[in-house]
């Protein structure tokens, strides 16, 4: 119990009037004692009670005793209630008890409190909801504050009526616990991260992807994100509360409890202005709170300074936080290191984020190794973090399983990832069935990814829609995987999109006018993202508007790149120019690569030179590569020379 009798009790009895011109030497306070104890001499009984009073609050409870209970013998209640103080100070609780209870019944809010809390730490709720009931119902914020927590204990509605009550009074742990009520019955936000796939997995090194899934004001993580449950908060605000939006009434309480030095209030007001951009107010919240010995506030304020680009006053406080325990300073500290190359230093810190309770060390620490090529003590942390609930490391362990050769082994882990919401894993599983031949297995795994964001799963449910003629179904999902940045979605999408596209309309005068469709944009998009058919096509397109130049930029870029179709046309187009010994340099790197059209091509050109032999060696190229029609041609040609350089 705290001690019922401290400064601001016995303020509350109205006997201390606080002097504004008081010098620092104390020479005010010891004139109104002296001609306090004059008038309590003088058998004054208020001035008895009063220096009583002054005594207890200084500590000689020898000095007080005398005269608190000279006062409470006259009747003053004040002196009854602060000699019960003194008593359970001395450790007599239950004589201090008999003296509260007389203050309180005759109409001392304090002693109310005081007994009411006596009787609660003795298990009588009964007795103790009577009294603390008095004592707020008189307007004592102590007595509202302790009823509430009475009544929320016992899951009663009315404990948020009490701790309002208290609030309004100026308490500040009622406001911060009003605060978090009201937070609670807020809505939540529920994000997933996103990865790499198979053989994927980003350092934990940012506040997301050393979370557990949740950032300041328990905002869920992107990246290497964590388990639900796992490494702790980047704020370390507590699991399960809601950031306010603007205006929100929780903010102001927040605010309020701040105000009066309430450190996690500061922290999470910092939390909800950091939330809405104001950042500069949110680090003054963090500062506040950190300097006051909140760990989770300096390991936020360190996380908003890196993200301000100071790393250096961001590992300041991050270390101040990890040496009070915050694991997750810890961590950060560990990925501040590891991106710095210093990999000592950063798997000690990342071994005291795990001695401090944060899960995301161990995965940290198996990503470390797994770079390093140390693979089993990889496999060593991955499975610690995993067998721990951390969804990511379980698709991380599954991954090294899988690159291993032990597809059996990885399938249980990449289940657990997905259905503990790694979206990741769910993509895993369904490339995993799929690579076996059980689309049908593997599809829902891919739905489920699509469904949380992810592109190349979205990407693979639009190809198997389009196999299975559900073309409405497809575009739809092509068109998330190609707005996520798919460049395959967008070729597909796009050639969806052409093939319902009806021939152009021609103009009165025989003069085509083209506008740019949906489906050139999205061919665009590919040929831009380096898409080697979708560069042919674009390429195609251009050269339909008669726009040689942009034409021959896409067809150069695809051949370059390895499209021998784009070199076949790029060929093509230069033959039509005029540079038919560029456009043989082309066609040759074409047939090379299998082109049957591209050595037919080779062939002619060889033949009209008159150079036999090598038109013979291209045709017998282009027979076999095809297809039915260019072998057929070819064959022709080939006997054509055959016969030439026999005759």
């Amino acid at each position: 119990m705290d001690v019922m009798g401290d400064k601001a009790t016995l303020l509350d009895t109205g006997r201390f009037v606080q002097p504004s011109d008081r010098d620092e030497t104390g020479e005010g306070e010891a004139v109104d004692e002296a001609r306090t104890r004059l008038a309590a001499q003088a058998g004054d009984v208020e001035a008895t009670s009063v220096l009583g009073a002054m005594l207890l609050r200084r500590g000689d409870l020898d000095g007080a005793e005398p005269l608190l209970r000279a006062a409470t013998a006259e009747g003053d209640r004040a002196a009854a209630n602060n000699l019960g103080v003194l008593l359970h100070q001395r450790g007599y609780a239950d004589e201090a008890a008999g003296w509260w209870r007389i203050a309180a019944v005759a109409g001392s809010a304090a002693a109310a409190h005081a007994l009411g809390r006596y009787h609660r730490e003795r298990g009588d709720e009964p007795a103790a909801e009577y009294w603390l009931r008095q004592s707020a119902e008189q307007g004592h914020a102590l007595g509202a504050y302790a009823l509430a927590d009475l009544l929320e204990h016992r899951g009663d509605a009315a404990a948020e009526q009490w701790m309002r009550s208290a609030a309004e009074r100026g308490h500040r742990e009622a406001a911060y616990r009003l605060a978090r009520a009201l937070d609670r019955r807020a809505p939540h936000e529920d994000e997933y991260g996103a990865g790499n796939g198979i053989g994927g997995g980003n350092r934990a090194a940012g506040r997301d992807e050393i979370s557990d899934g949740v950032r300041y004001g328990e905002r869920a993580g992107a990246g290497a994100d964590a388990t639900d449950g796992g490494a702790g908060s980047a704020s370390g605000l507590p699991t399960g509360s809601a950031v306010s939006v603007p205006g929100n009434e929780a903010e102001q309480w927040y605010r309020q409890a701040a105000a009066r030095g309430h450190q996690r209030a500061a922290l999470q007001l910092g939390a909800i202005l950091e939330k809405r951009g104001e950042l500069k107010e949110a680090g003054r919240w963090y500062l506040t709170s950190a300097k006051d010995g909140e760990a989770r506030a300096a390991c936020a304020l360190g996380f908003l300074l890196r993200d301000a680009g100071d790393t250096e006053s961001a590992a300041v406080w991050w270390l101040r936080a990890a040496q009070d325990g915050d694991g997750n300073a810890a961590n950060a500290l560990g990925a501040l290191h590891a991106e710095r190359g210093e990999t000592q230093t950063a798997e000690r810190w990342y071994r005291a984020a795990m001695d401090a309770g944060d899960v995301n060390g161990a995965y940290n620490l198996g990503l470390l190794c797994a770079e390093q090529a140390r693979t089993a003590q990889a496999e060593q942390w991955y499975r610690r973090a995993a067998y721990a609930g951390h969804r990511e490391a379980a698709n991380a362990l599954a991954v090294l399983l899988l690159q291993g050769g032990d597809a059996t082994g990885a399938e249980p882990w990449f289940s657990k990832a997905a259905e503990a919401g790694s979206v990741d894993a769910a993509f895993n599983l369904g490339i995993l069935f799929a690579g076996r031949g059980e689309e049908a297995v593997a599809l829902p795994w891919y739905e489920r990814a699509a469904a949380a964001g992810h592109t190349e799963a979205a990407l693979q449910v639009g190809i198997a829609r389009l196999r299975d003629g559900d073309e409405r179904e497809a575009e739809r999902h092509l068109r998330c995987a190609a707005g996520g940045g798919s460049a395959e979605a967008a070729y597909r999408l796009a050639s969806v999109l052409d093939a319902r596209r009806p021939p152009a309309p021609a103009h009165e005068l025989g003069e085509q006018v083209h506008e740019k469709t949906e489906c050139e944009e999205w061919y665009e998009r590919a040929a831009s993202q380096g898409h080697r058919r979708a560069q042919v096509r674009v390429g195609m397109l251009s050269a339909a508007r008669g726009d040689v130049v942009e034409a021959a930029r896409w067809y150069r870029e695809a051949a370059e790149a390895g499209s021998r179709n784009g070199a076949f046309n790029l060929g093509l187009l230069l033959a039509r120019e005029g540079s038919e010994p560029e456009a043989a340099v082309w066609w040759a790197r074409a047939a090379d690569a299998g082109h049957g059209r591209a050595a037919l091509r080779l062939a002619l050109v060889y033949a009209r030179r008159g150079e036999l032999a090598e038109g013979q060696r291209w045709a017998d190229r282009a027979v076999s590569l095809g297809p039915v029609e260019v072998s057929e041609r070819a064959a022709r040609l080939r006997d054509a020379l055959r016969q030439e350089l026999t005759a």
